[in-house]
């Protein structure tokens, strides 16, 4: 297929190619955040984890002049922030989510203070896998081109649903997350479960950090997030805790955050900038949609302090 074959199947591969760049970061977010949701506890601070991934990332991967000792050290960040939200929320009297509030205003400040010498230098990049090397079409070339992490994000998630399904490991999150009084009395520690469902899902929330500043977009700027971690909750909800619905939900949020500049590279120069919302549109709407008064969200896990 060559580019004057391409027609109008250009806006579609721009948000295919998109679709996939942009949803990434949501994917690790996200599937880090049904984990935790899964034990029983929201983190409402990811946006923190999210950005302070990136300036650790991003950082590491400067210095040391390895996108992944960058990733690897993302995670350990994100595991950092998961532990201190996981060891706060266990002491008594303590809300979750006005935890992970506090939390994410202290990520995003000290990813501030310690990323300033980081804005300018250029770090190494995240590999990525061409699937398009068959066309001589750009288009297809660069819509096809797949970071790695997206695909360990696609293992990921059917894991984590093997997992839930499958493993004692799993079997314990979920008994946590629907009830304390059954997980005592299967012998389960509920806090240790907790705390570590927490800092897993913080580690895969800075990877996706990581991929932020070291592939798409691929620098490191204070406003790299633009609020995927919060979406990300919503995200969840939407998918009912599943981690396969996790990674679709993730490829329409990622679409919807596409279709700006799909429109662009078409040359729609008019109007386009106002399709930059549709994800925080798409977000409320969804939030909306599965609010009620009267019912439990369904697949919601039990002791979750949002469905009490």
């Amino acid at each position: 297929m060559s580019e004057s074959d391409i027609g109008l199947w250009s806006v579609p591969l721009a948000m295919l190619g998109g679709a996939i760049r942009v949803s990434t970061p949501f994917i690790f977010v996200s599937l880090g955040e049904c984990l935790t949701e899964r034990s029983g506890r929201i983190n409402l601070g990811l946006e923190g984890v999210l950005v302070f991934g990136a300036m650790a990332g991003y950082g590491v991967a400067y210095e040391t002049g390895s996108a992944w000792i960058g990733v690897g050290a993302a995670a350990m960040a994100g595991g950092a922030f998961g532990a201190l939200h996981g060891w706060l929320c266990s002491l008594p009297k303590v809300n979750d989510i006005a935890i992970g509030i506090a939390l994410m205003l202290l990520g995003m400040g000290l990813a501030f203070f310690f990323g300033k010498p980081y804005i300018q230098p250029v770090a190494p990049d995240l590999p990525a896998i061409s699937f398009g090397w068959w066309s001589d079409a750009p288009q297809v070339v660069a819509a096809l081109k797949v970071n790695v992490l997206f695909l360990a994000g696609f293992a990921l998630a059917l894991a984590m649903a093997w997992m839930f399904r499958a493993t004692r490991i799993g079997l314990a999150v979920r008994v946590v997350g629907d009830s304390d009084d059954a997980a005592r009395a299967l012998g389960l520690k509920v806090n240790q479960t907790r705390f570590a469902a927490t800092v897993a899902g913080g580690a895969l929330a800075g990877v996706g950090g990581a991929y932020l500043s070291l592939y798409y977009p691929g620098s490191w700027n204070e406003g790299i997030s633009s609020g995927q971690g919060l979406m990300a909750v919503a995200l969840v909800i939407f998918a009912r805790w599943n981690p396969i619905a996790c990674f679709w939900a993730a490829l329409l949020f990622g679409g919807a955050g596409a279709l700006g500049p799909a429109l662009q590279s078409v040359g729609v120069t008019q109007g386009y900038y106002l399709f930059y919302a549709a994800p925080y549109v798409l977000t409320l709407g969804l939030l909306i949609a599965t609010s009620s008064t009267t019912r439990q969200l369904t697949g919601a896990p039990g002791a979750l302090s949002i469905t009490r």
